[in-house]
């Protein structure tokens, strides 16, 4: 390429890498498990805690404050909604999945298999070697 003198003039191209910001953030560990657990049945606090402590086989048992926090974010997302419990014995605040909350765990496990297949992918092929 020329300027207007006839001399050479450079170009240079640089390559950016853009992040896609839309994408939505890998979900932590403890609503990873809440999100599954109210996938199945709308549940109260109680009940989550055992169905977590359950869902990972015993290795997590998340304290009552972690839990409350989390579900006041996921409230505030959107992804979770209080439910209404036929059981008035107890003021028991029950809550369930909506259907963000299910996109998102969706999205989510749809990430976390493709990140396992390629992880075994290459433990096989260090294998051969």
């Amino acid at each position: 390429m020329t300027n207007e003198s006839g001399r050479a003039q450079h170009v240079v191209m640089r390559h950016v890498v853009v992040q896609n910001n839309s994408e939505p953030k890998p979900l932590t560990e403890p609503v990873l498990l809440i999100l599954t657990s109210l996938a199945a049945q709308p549940r109260h606090g109680y009940a989550l805690l055992k169905d977590i402590e359950s869902l990972s086989g015993g290795r997590v048992r998340m304290s009552t404050g972690t839990l409350f926090g989390a579900l006041q974010r996921l409230l505030r997302a959107g992804w979770i909604e209080r439910f209404e419990q036929e059981d008035t014995a107890r003021q028991k605040q029950a809550y369930r999945l909506t259907a963000s909350g299910r996109r998102q765990l969706q999205s989510e496990l749809a990430r976390m298999r493709q990140l396992t297949r390629a992880g075994f992918a290459r433990l096989r092929a260090s294998e051969a070697i």
